[in-house]
C-alpha cells in the first residue's frame, strides 16, 4: 500500500502467478487460464475496505487478466481521491514480467458501505422451489469453453422458481485454509454465479462462446470467511 505523492490516491501493489495461488489454475476459458471476475471484485472491495469506502458501488472489466503456466504478473489497484460525494474511483492494471505496458482489466467507483443484508434464510429451500438436478451442469459448462476444476464446482443443490434460482454453494475442502483470507473466496462468489445457468435466468450459451459476468454494481460484504453459501439469483 503506497500513497501518491500530492495528492490523495493510493495505490495497492502485488502478484498474481500460478504458482503462487494455485486455485487460479482452475479457471479456464477456452483452453486460457484467466483470473476470474470474482477476484478483480475481491482485490478493489479489499482496497476500499483499507481506506473506508468498502462497497464496490461499481465495476467494469475492461480486459481479461490472463496467466501464463509459468512466471506470474505484477498488480496494480489504484484507489483516486476522495470525492466530495465520499466516493473514490478504482482502477485495476497488470503487468506481465517480461511486458513494459500496464493492461487495464477494470475500473469503477468505491462508496462507504451503507446497506444492511436483505436476504432471509429462515425458510430454506423455499416451500414452492422445485429442486433442479445439477450433476451435469460442469460437464455442460465444459462444452461451451468453461472448463472449471475442482476449487471451482462449487454448486451442490439448486432449486427454480419463475425468474429465480437458489442454489447451495460449497467451497471444496483444499481452499478452506484460504478462505478467512478474502472477503468472500472468489471462487466460492464465482461458483455462486453459475447457478444463473439454470432456470429461465439466462439465454442460452452458444458453443465456443462462453459468458463471463462483466459488471459489479452495489457489491458490499457483510460476513467473511465463509465455506459455503445460500444464494438466491434473479
Amino acid at each position: 500500500m503506497t500513497e501518491v505523492a500530492g495528492g490523495e490516491s493510493v495505490v495497492f501493489s502485488g502478484r498474481l502467478s500460478v504458482a503462487a495461488q494455485p486455485w487460479l489454475a482452475d479457471h479456464v476459458v477456452n483452453g486460457t487460464v484467466i483470473v476470474p471476475g470474482t477476484a478483480l471484485v475481491e482485490l478493489a472491495g479489499r482496497a476500499g475496505e483499507e481506506l473506508g469506502c468498502a462497497l464496490v458501488r461499481e465495476l467494469t472489466l475492461q480486459a481479461p487478466l490472463v496467466l501464463a503456466d509459468e512466471g506470474g504478473v505484477r498488480v496494480q489497484v489504484l484507489v483516486g481521491a476522495l470525492q466530495e460525494s465520499g466516493a473514490r474511483s478504482v482502477a485495476i492494471h497488470s503487468r506481465a514480467h517480461d511486458a513494459q505496458d500496464w493492461t487495464l482489466h477494470a475500473q469503477g467507483e468505491l462508496a462507504e458501505q451503507t446497506t444492511e443484508p436483505g436476504f432471509a434464510v429462515a425458510v430454506w429451500p423455499p416451500a414452492d422451489a422445485v429442486a433442479v438436478a445439477v450433476e451435469d451442469l460442469y460437464e455442460r459448462l465444459g462444452e461451451i469453453g468453461l472448463e472449471y476444476g475442482p476449487t471451482f464446482q462449487g454448486l451442490a443443490r439448486a432449486w427454480v422458481r419463475p425468474g429465480e434460482v437458489l442454489a447451495e454453494i460449497v467451497l471444496p475442502e483444499q481452499a478452506h485454509a484460504d478462505a478467512a483470507r478474502f472477503g468472500v473466496h472468489p471462487a466460492l462468489l464465482d461458483a455462486a454465479l453459475h447457478a444463473s445457468a439454470l432456470g429461465d435466468l439466462l439465454p442460452a450459451p452458444e458453443p465456443g462462446r462462453p459468458y463471463l459476468p462483466f459488471a459489479w454494481n452495489g457489491v458490499s460484504v457483510h460476513a467473511v470467511g465463509a465455506t459455503t453459501l445460500r444464494v438466491r439469483a434473479t
